[in-house]
């Protein structure tokens, strides 16, 4: 697949708003498709434009942060461009967030502009919620509805003439991690950051103007982001869906001629069980599947019906992927790290372990972040010696690809053993009533933490905990199994699907996602 690679990746080449560098360069060819509309590059490039001159009459300067909280769509698409062109920083807001939680982010980061569409009630609760905080909220139909107007010629050399050229080390987005270990961290990206991603990416799975990538996932997620900039970069086009729908993503798999695209384990077995045994479309050539452990039973499933899977490991602080398996390799291989990126495994003190011992995964690569906004004590107890500490454990075989095995933050200890709880839940998922497993840790005064698993039900019901029992006890050793099973109609995620460990059996612990 790297051969297909032909992206020049240069930082001199990048050193300008990528748009429209790419609109010089490939002005016609398709950039997005969403619902009914198709912009070529140099169309987007105009729209763009017409953004950036309103945001400057706003009075958005460099430097400035500007929050967004919209819905995957053409706004937000431009204003993650605009970003680039006018030199401000974008603080990607998780849509699911109450507007308490949304004033939080919105005074961390000093934010002077918040873009949301107009009627949402819980965005416009958000200056009250933010105190004293300055805000000033600029209209979808002030910017977008005069963008959707333009009569310019998206040929115009003036729609289409590079900006001054603009520093990469600079922070250009701020997401807020999901906060599973403890209260959310802003987490800063700049452009270097996001190039080295990209360019690590195309060097492991390949890229180029070829590629027609479905975007399913939230855009104000670092793997829906980075889908778009990963494109932009190679040139390619993305059909974007406004969120994930199995039925849409199943027809425009088959209709659309995609070759990728980005699911998390729950959103690949939903498509799954949707299409049955149908085979998948023969332009498909990559199924990334993160935000997660992915399961076993899972993965195979969708490889016997000749889905090209390529699980992988990654990280908000990392601007996405960091490691990943490609389709052809085998299904018990372990991930390949992107191009340019380092892994190594440490213990409790920092001393880094041999092959085949777990420890905590760390990462050296130009696409780590620059740090966390305001928590430079955070920062550097992440940031250690050019290696980010994820907190994440993994091992490394003899050929130095990576088993990711869980969050430090989430195994249980239980009478001095470790249960790592996707383990658990893994063997879970192959009992044809499990659709769904999370498994913490309960509270116990003889053996201070106990399993527990909290299950979605599958197609054929509920079974009963003396089943489910036997059924663990036969793939995990005793004190793995869980001591109780609770239904419940779904479970805790982010917006990106991943599974909130710490939320299951309804603790009222904050969440950022």
């Amino acid at each position: 697949m790297t051969a297909r690679s032909q992206v020049h990746y240069d930082e001199r080449h990048w050193s300008q708003p990528w748009l429209y560098v790419r609109a010089e360069q490939s002005p016609d060819q398709p950039a997005l498709e969403f619902g009914d509309m198709r912009l070529s590059y140099a169309e987007l490039a105009a729209r763009v434009r017409i953004v950036v001159a309103s945001l400057e009459e706003k009075g958005v300067n460099r430097g400035d942060v500007v929050a967004v909280s919209l819905p995957n769509g053409l706004p937000i698409i431009e204003l993650i461009h605009a970003s680039f062109a006018a030199g401000f920083v974008l603080l990607l807001i998780n849509r699911r967030l109450t507007a308490a939680e949304v004033g939080v982010q919105l005074r961390d980061s000093g934010a002077r502009f918040f873009v949301h569409p107009l009627g949402d009630s819980a965005s416009e609760q958000v200056e009250v919620e933010a105190g004293t905080a300055r805000f000033t909220l600029v209209p979808r139909g002030d910017v977008f509805e005069f963008a959707s107007a333009a009569k310019s010629d998206p040929r115009d050399d003036r729609a289409l003439s590079l900006a001054q050229e603009f520093d990469l080390s600079q922070p250009r987005f701020i997401l807020y991690t999901s906060g599973t270990s403890g209260k959310p961290k802003g987490v800063i990206l700049s452009g270097a950051n996001l190039l080295s991603s990209a360019r690590g990416s195309a060097g492991l799975l390949g890229a180029d103007a070829s590629d027609r990538w479905l975007l399913c996932m939230p855009i104000f997620h670092v793997g829906g982001l980075s889908i778009l900039l990963r494109s932009t970069l190679a040139g390619s086009q993305v059909i974007v869906h406004e969120g994930f729908t199995p039925e849409l993503v199943s027809h425009d798999l088959d209709a659309k001629s995609i070759t990728g695209v980005s699911l998390v384990a729950n959103m690949l077995k939903r498509i799954l069980d949707l299409r049955s045994n149908a085979s998948p479309p023969s332009a498909l050539t990559c199924v990334l599947v993160g935000g997660g452990p992915v399961p076993a039973p899972l993965v195979e499933a969708a490889r016997t019906m000749g889905f090209p899977i390529a699980p992988t490991y990654g990280l908000t602080e990392a601007a996405s992927q960091v490691a990943t398996r490609r389709p052809e390799d085998p299904p018990t291989a372990g991930l390949s790290a992107l191009a340019g990126t380092e892994l190594k495994i440490i213990d409790d003190t920092g001393a880094s372990l041999p092959a085949d011992r777990p420890g905590q995964i760390c990462v050296r690569s130009g696409s780590v972040m620059t740090g966390y906004l305001n928590r430079p004590e955070a920062t550097r107890e992440t940031l250690q010696d050019g290696w980010l500490r994820t907190g994440d454990v993994g091992s490394l075989d003899g050929d130095g690809r990576l088993f990711v095995h869980d969050r430090r933050s989430d195994l249980i200890i239980s009478g001095g053993e470790n249960i790592d709880p996707a383990e658990v839940e893994s063997a879970l998922l192959e009992h044809p009533a499990v659709a769904e497993a999370g498994v913490a840790g309960v509270a116990d005064e003889a053996y201070g933490a106990r399993p527990v698993a909290w299950l979605v039900a599958g197609l054929s019901g509920e079974a009963t905990s003396e089943v489910l029992h036997e059924h663990c006890r036969a793939r995990l050793a005793h004190y793995k199994c869980p001591v109780k099973f609770v239904w419940r109609s779904e479970l805790p995620r982010t917006a990106n699907g991943k599974l909130i460990r710490r939320k299951l059996g309804g603790r009222s612990d904050e969440a950022a996602e």
